[in-house]
């Protein structure tokens, strides 16, 4: 039972990191929008992530496709963390 929480709770944080990816991927067509404290902080637990996708993926014109690839790769890994749990017994 114990893992079926520790799922949970890591499920529910992946869930959370994406959404503040969006947020922050969103903020970019707001001037002046990463300048602000919020996107400060945002930017301050975003962008460690999305360097090496950044590094990896060039953009495409004004387009970049790299925060799209760290988000699916987000999910994957929620994917993955569901089977590893499933094999512990915890579902």
């Amino acid at each position: 039972m114990i893992l079926f929480y520790i799922y949970r709770v890591l499920s529910i944080l992946l869930t959370v990191y994406s959404f503040a990816l969006i947020i922050y991927i969103f903020m970019s067509w707001v001037p002046n929008a990463r300048e602000s404290s919020f996107g400060r902080v945002l930017a301050s637990l975003c962008e460690p992530y999305l360097e090496p996708f950044r590094r990896i993926i060039p953009p495409l014109g004004m387009i970049d496709i790299s925060p799209i690839v760290a988000i699916f790769v987000l999910k994957f890994a929620d994917a993955g963390l569901l089977a590893v749990f499933r094999m512990l017994g915890a579902f």
